[in-house]
């Protein structure tokens, strides 16, 4: 009886691996099995930065809504819960694109936040 390798799978695998690796540098992208490990580790990056990116997107936000309320005289800070006592609700990522994209509707916005603070 011949012996069964299953060569056809495995050269397959190997393929995939192989094509899913090049660009990569050196070894990483010629051997198997600097290629296997190399895919595995930026596999891992993949899946951890994914999870990073939208972290670092809010703190982005943040930052710029918070550069533009200073320039009114307004921290950030305060400036959030003036918007909740207001009962304007707006994420941070339309905030930030009226502050760069549309400065004088959000100035409104800061005035309001100034006045529902005034108020409470």
């Amino acid at each position: 009886m011949p012996r069964v390798t299953n060569g056809v799978a495995t050269h397959k695998r190997r393929t995939r691996v192989l094509k899913q690796t090049r660009g990569y540098f050196g070894k990483k992208s010629k051997l198997f099995r600097y290629a296997k490990d190399a895919l595995w580790r930026a596999g891992k990056f993949a899946y951890r930065d994914r999870k990073r990116l939208k972290t670092n997107m809010r703190q982005l936000w943040i930052v710029r809504i918070n550069a533009v309320c200073r320039e009114h005289e307004l921290p950030y800070n305060r400036f959030i819960n003036g918007l909740k006592k207001a009962g304007i609700e707006l994420n941070r990522k339309s905030l930030s694109e009226l502050a760069i994209h549309d400065p004088t509707t959000f100035v409104a916005l800061i005035e309001k936040a100034k006045q529902a603070l005034a108020a409470s």
